[in-house]
């Protein structure tokens, strides 16, 4: 999108956050993901590995969701805000022109 579209519509705040959720529900996959692993693995070397990964994991999806935070984009101790910023965004959404 044309960046004078995105800052006229607000749309340039919204992609930041829209990449920071993609970000974020990624992480959360992949620490389930290790954690399966890690229930599953047949040696303690490959356990020990995916713990490790796992820990790191962990510590990005501590990361991201504490810059969604600062952000306002994410509001994970308040459930009516965070429900108010998922109403405004999917208004936002619904509001976008089709081509």
């Amino acid at each position: 999108m044309n960046t004078i579209v995105e800052h006229l519509t607000g749309l340039n705040a919204m992609t930041d956050q829209v990449i920071a959720m993609d970000l974020l529900i990624s992480a959360k996959s992949g620490i389930q993901m290790y954690a399966v692993a890690a229930t599953e693995s047949a040696t303690p070397e490959v356990k020990a590995v995916l713990q490790r990964h796992l820990d790191e994991a962990i510590e990005t999806h501590e990361r991201i969701s504490g810059y969604m935070m600062s952000r306002g984009f994410y509001h994970p101790y308040n459930m009516n805000e965070q429900i108010q910023l998922d109403m405004q965004n999917a208004q936002t959404a619904l509001a976008i022109p089709t081509t």
